[in-house]
């Protein structure tokens, strides 16, 4: 079955479905990392969204039991340039065109991915969609006719944290779940020290407080920070009562609730290989990233935040360390599944500030 992908700017790529059939509308975004698909098409981050792989063979070691960072996919769709029928690997469990299909999650395989990267590196990530059904005339009005990405408020699609009816444990830490990557709940578990309770992304500050918790976690999610400022308004009530740690979109969510702000990227970062440098030190880390907003290092004046780490690709915010608190946050995965673990320390630095 043919498949066809148009941009909002009536730019088309043809190929062949390796997915579900119909139709998936989103942003269009591109992945430049080699490996992790599977932990990258189950990224709740990437809600909203249509990805695009770089590396040229996806699904060549199938899909597995044991690396989803969700239970279901939260992405539109994925366009690749070849996608493997036949993986090979001893923890494959299905395919990965199975995998789509069984999430009727749409899929083109055989596209000229680098020139679409090309176009969103030039023109920015614009909305598109997959079709096997409409003609382009068709898409181009669906698209046109789309709610969009910026604006919404998307964590709301991706969450499922419910809020407990049993009272926290002393030391408990909070997580406040944005649409978090399973990884960053297991982090925090293996730590072992301190039991982790999981909250809805509109819990209150009274909640927070009522459970005299010895931490907080913002998690990741998807979608534009200033479409869900009910988070960064419970963070202003509660910030300066513990430690905290945000982490992408609570990254985002601290400098917001300190009166910063975001701006949206051209075309984001999403890849397993970002060099971060940290001020502090001057060492350089690689590291895992899925973002399409930033903090403005302008707009911190004020709020008690300082830039602790800068991207070297292109020189924005990529971590803020309040200078009297114990709050800091990351613009990466310090829990890096996939991508390089090196920043793991980012979770021993949290419980450290815990324990003090």
């Amino acid at each position: 079955m043919k498949a066809l992908l148009a941009l909002i700017d009536g730019t088309t790529w043809t190929g062949d479905a390796a997915g579900a059939p119909g139709t998936a509308l989103g942003e269009v975004v591109f992945n430049t990392s080699m490996t992790g698909y599977q932990e990258i098409i189950t990224d709740p981050s990437y809600a909203g969204q249509l990805i695009t792989f770089t590396y040229p063979l996806i699904g060549n070691y199938g899909i597995n039991l044991q690396d989803y960072e969700a239970e279901r996919p939260a992405t539109r769709g994925i366009i690749v340039k070849e996608i493997a029928r036949q993986p090979s690997n001893w923890r494959t469990a299905m395919t990965l065109a199975d995998y789509l299909l069984g999430h009727d999650i749409l899929a083109l395989s055989g596209a000229d991915t680098r020139s679409l990267t090309r176009h969103i590196r030039t023109e920015g990530c614009v909305m598109g969609g997959i079709t096997t059904e409409l003609t382009s005339s068709e898409m181009l009005a669906a698209i046109q006719a789309h709610p969009g990405y910026v604006g919404r408020d998307l964590v709301r699609e991706v969450t499922t944290a419910l809020p407990h009816q049993t009272p926290a444990e002393a030391g408990t830490i909070g997580l406040i779940d944005c649409g978090h990557k399973a990884n960053i709940l297991r982090m925090l578990q293996d730590h072992g020290s301190h039991p982790v309770r999981v909250y809805a992304p509109t819990v209150s500050a009274a909640e927070l407080r009522n459970d005299q918790l010895a931490g907080l976690v913002l998690s990741n999610g998807p979608g534009d920070p200033s479409a869900v400022m009910y988070i960064a308004a419970t963070l202003r009530e509660i910030y300066q009562e513990l430690p905290v740690m945000g982490i992408c979109l609570g990254h985002q969510m601290l400098a917001l609730a300190l009166g910063g702000r975001t701006v949206k990227l051209r075309f984001g970062h999403r890849g397993a290989n970002h060099p971060v440098q940290d001020l502090a030190t001057g060492k350089v880390t690689m590291t895992s990233q899925n973002h399409g907003f930033v903090v403005d290092p302008e707009s911190l004046a004020g709020s008690g935040l300082e830039v602790s780490h800068i991207n070297l690709n292109d020189g924005t915010v990529e971590g803020l360390r309040h200078r009297e608190l114990p709050v800091f946050s990351v613009q990466y995965h310090p829990e890096a599944f996939p991508g390089p673990r090196e920043n793991a320390y980012l979770f021993d630095e949290f419980f450290t500030l815990v324990a003090r």
